[in-house]
């Protein structure tokens, strides 16, 4: 196991409501909605050869439990940094809170649909 680097991917889910205020007017994102978004973090790193592991699971969900709470069940436009919350915002905003800590953080994916998501990874 010595030098083995693997990816581990945790999934997390939460409900919310928004709308864009940005589009332009007539278009079906502007109107009050919701999505049950689903949250793929991907962190890179090597695999402990004591431990058998790159990074405990229970680590990847306390990071994301603050964030879940002020995500969930909430309107995402009143959320500070959210005020025109689209996917590409959304993704940045997550990235943003989480990579402090957890500096293995390599991609965040945030699916809006079951076919539309999109992927950040920092740059």
């Amino acid at each position: 196991m010595s030098g083995m680097i693997v990816r581990l991917v945790h999934e997390f889910r939460f409900e919310s409501a928004h709308m864009l205020p940005r589009v332009p007017d007539g278009h079906k994102c502007r109107r009050l909605h919701g999505h049950s978004f689903k949250v793929e973090l991907s962190l890179e790193g090597p695999v402990n050869p004591d431990t058998g592991w790159f990074i405990d699971f229970g680590e990847i969900h306390a990071a994301w439990e603050p964030l879940h709470k002020i995500l969930d069940h909430n309107y995402l436009n009143d959320i500070e940094g959210l005020e025109n919350p689209t996917s590409e915002v959304l993704a940045k905003w997550i990235w943003d809170r989480l990579r402090p800590g957890l500096p293995s953080l390599t991609r965040v994916t945030l699916f809006e649909t079951t076919d539309a998501r999109c992927e950040y990874e920092g740059r």
